[in-house]
């Protein structure tokens, strides 16, 4: 049966994160199979355009609260915890227009689409990336590590060195409000991970939810080659590859000091916006910045081992399903959904967060063993094709369905 189907992110390419590649791969999934589909969406800075993806219509809304130069230190304008009251109108009118079956929302965005005035009766679907609905960052992360739950002064603590002393005490406050109203507007929950479920409690709000992987396109390992001059500073061959943001948490302090403990290793290449400085890195790093996806696969591509160092307990990290994609095993840390990605010993190896000793321990044993990295090669690409379009978007879309029957 074909529907009807709203989908609601604040960004969709060319502004690109693993949730905007999820956001993507799953319309274009759903139009391919007959939906109509139509993303709500935030204008891209600089007014670049967004890619044209057969059976996707993009429309924009925007938000009262972007409108105020102070709130915001970073070109992403965010969109706030609570219902914006531009955005309310905005999307009642499209979805008057629109008419969808189905809304499905993956960010505090959905925060406007919840009053009644605005989805009526209509089923709607939110999707948890991140931690969002019980923290105010999003990480569920505390003075540097993973938090143990919420608690008032410790998140207005923690939001007020997040935010800032002004903006930080109104947003935890307000995501506490939108996360009610969103509660009791939601239909049903998608959890990415399994840890994403438990952080957010959804079992223990008796929250109706399923637990569904974010996933890539199948065809994501055979990207070509695009020349440019990222691609020609990487190594032709044979090494350590990290991919994501350059920073504290995601690991990248522990992975140098897990690097210049290795005997003789192969470079190491970091691939992200570099947030921290590398004047000291040891000798065979190579930082890349940020580069565009052809360039990514291309490195996993060349590379021997991906990995991925997470303090932060990263929901369910894209990275780890590029790799597999393009059968490289990774050393990944247990924290959030790694482990939901990564069969310790099997398809790669899963060691403590913020441990530099353990983390060379299981690298130096990878690049010993050529056997062993073949073996989980073999493994990691069998996984891959469980966390792939054409096995994920089925799944949701039995969601779809599941709600409009009930």
């Amino acid at each position: 049966m074909s529907l009807r189907i709203l989908i609601v992110s604040q960004y969709y390419p060319p502004v690109w994160g693993g949730q905007q590649q999820h956001v993507r791969a799953l319309s274009m999934g759903l139009a391919s199979r007959g939906h109509r589909v139509t993303v709500v969406t935030f204008q891209p800075p600089g007014d670049e355009p967004h890619p044209h993806d057969p059976g996707v219509e993009i429309r924009h809304v925007r938000t009262s609260t972007q409108r105020i130069d102070l709130l915001y230190s970073t070109w992403r304008r965010f969109a706030p915890p609570l219902p914006d009251p531009e955005a309310v109108v905005a999307m009642r009118r499209i979805i008057r227009a629109e008419r969808p079956d189905i809304i499905h929302a993956h960010d505090w965005l959905s925060r406007s689409a919840v009053p009644r005035v605005v989805h009526g009766d209509r089923p709607l679907i939110v999707t948890l990336h991140d931690y969002s609905l019980v923290c105010a960052q999003k990480r569920l992360v505390h003075r540097a590590t993973p938090c143990s739950g919420p608690r008032v002064a410790k998140c207005l603590e923690c939001a007020t060195t997040h935010y800032g002393r002004f903006k930080g005490p109104p947003v935890t406050v307000g995501n506490w409000v939108g996360g009610r109203l969103e509660q009791r507007a939601a239909s049903m929950y998608i959890a990415v991970s399994r840890a994403v479920a438990e952080g957010n409690r959804l079992e223990r709000f008796g929250l109706p939810f399923r637990v569904i992987p974010n996933f890539v396109p199948d065809d994501i390992g055979a990207l070509p080659e695009v020349d440019g001059p990222a691609l020609a500073r990487l190594p032709d061959t044979g090494f350590l590859l990290f991919v994501g943001d350059v920073t504290q948490d995601k690991g990248v302090e522990a992975l140098l000091a897990a690097y210049r403990a290795l005997d003789d290793p192969p470079p190491l290449v970091l691939i992200g916006e570099p947030f921290l400085s590398l004047d000291n890195a040891a000798r065979g790093v190579l930082s890349l910045g940020a580069v565009s996806k052809a360039t990514v696969m291309a490195a996993w591509r060349r590379s021997l081992v991906g990995v991925v160092p997470s303090i932060v307990p990263d929901a369910c990290p894209t990275v780890v399903m590029e790799a597999m994609a393009v059968a490289r095993p990774v050393v990944g840390t247990t924290t959030g959904g790694i482990p939901d990605l990564i069969d310790d010993g099997r398809t790669g190896l899963l060691v403590p967060h913020s441990d530099p000793a353990a983390l060379a321990r299981a690298l130096q044993r990878l690049l010993a063993s050529p056997e062993l990295r073949a073996r989980m090669s073999n493994a990691a690409l069998l996984k891959f094709k469980s966390f792939t379009a054409s096995q994920v978007v089925p799944s949701i879309e039995q969601v779809y369905q599941d709600m409009l029957r009930a």
